[in-house]
C-alpha cells in the first residue's frame, strides 16, 4: 500500500512572507560578516611611518600578546586579497627558526604587517642580509628587529661545542664569537651569549651599505629584542 504524503499548500502570501524572511536572513548574515571582517581590521598603517613609531607598533603588538590580549589584526580574507595585490611591511624580524616563536603571533600582527627571515640562531648570512636589504630598500620596511630567545638550542649547542653532522655546524661557527665574547660575564651564561649574538648580528646588518645609508637618512631602526618563552614578553637588547 502505497503510503501518501501530505500535500504541501503554500499560498501567495506564504511564498511572499517566506522570501522576505530569507532574504532578512541573509541581508541579516552578509551585515554580521561584515561587522566581523571589519573587527578583524586595524587602522591602516601611515605611508610615512617613522622608525620610532614602526617599533613601537611591534612592541605594542607583543604587549597585547603577553597580556593575552591579542586582537588577531588583518587577518581576514579581505586582507588577502588586499596584500595579494602587492605588500607594504612596516617591520623587518631576523628572527630564530625555532617553531616556539613565530613572528606574527607574538607580535599579534597580520598578512603583509612583517617582512620575516627565520634561521636557526638568528645570524645574518649574506642571504639574511640581502633580504633584509630589499625588505627595507624596496618594500619599505622601517625596522629591523634581530630577535633571540631564551634557551636558544643552537646557541646552547655553540657553547658546548660538540661535532654535530651537517651543515648544522656551519651555524654554530657563526654564533661561537659571541660565545667567546660573553664568556667573562656575570650572570647566566645561555643568557649573556643569547644576548651577546642578538647585538653581534645587529653589528653584521648595519655593516650592510644599504642598511647603514637608510640608517642614516632616518628611514630606518635596527634594534635587538630578547623573547621569554615562558612570558610571550619581549625586552629590548643593548
Amino acid at each position: 500500500m502505497s503510503r501518501q504524503h501530505p500535500q504541501i499548500n503554500l499560498s501567495r502570501r506564504g511564498l511572499l512572507k517566506f522570501g522576505a524572511g530569507a532574504i532578512g536572513t541573509g541581508v541579516l548574515t552578509a551585515a554580521l560578516g561584515s561587522n566581523l571582517l571589519a573587527a578583524e581590521k586595524k587602522p591602516p598603517v601611515e605611508e610615512d611611518i617613522t622608525p620610532d613609531k614602526a617599533l613601537q607598533e611591534l612592541l605594542d603588538g607583543n604587549e597585547r600578546f603577553a597580556k593575552r590580549k591579542r586582537r588577531n589584526p588583518d587577518q581576514s580574507y579581505s586582507r588577502l586579497v588586499e596584500v595579494a595585490k602587492g605588500q607594504k611591511p612596516f617591520a623587518s624580524i631576523l628572527g630564530c627558526a625555532d617553531s616556539r616563536v613565530p613572528s606574527e603571533i607574538v607580535f599579534d600582527q597580520g598578512l603583509g604587517d612583517l617582512f620575516v627571515c627565520r634561521i636557526a640562531g638568528n645570524i645574518a648570512t649574506t642571504q639574511q642580509i640581502g633580504s633584509l636589504e630589499f625588505g627595507s630598500l624596496v618594500l619599505g620596511s622601517k625596522v629591523i628587529m634581530v630577535v633571540g630567545h631564551e634557551r636558544c638550542g643552537a646557541v646552547q649547542a655553540a657553547i658546548k661545542g660538540d661535532p654535530v653532522p651537517g651543515q648544522i655546524g656551519s651555524l654554530l661557527e657563526a654564533i661561537k664569537p659571541s660565545v667567546e665574547s660573553s664568556k667573562d660575564k656575570s650572570g647566566d651564561k645561555l643568557e649573556n651569549a643569547c644576548k651577546a649574538n642578538i647585538l653581534a648580528q645587529i653589528n653584521k646588518l648595519k655593516s650592510s651599505s644599504v642598511l647603514s645609508e637608510l640608517i642614516k637618512a632616518e628611514k630606518l631602526k635596527i634594534v635587538g629584542g630578547y623573547y621569554d618563552l615562558d612570558t610571550g614578553k619581549i625586552s629590548l637588547v643593548s
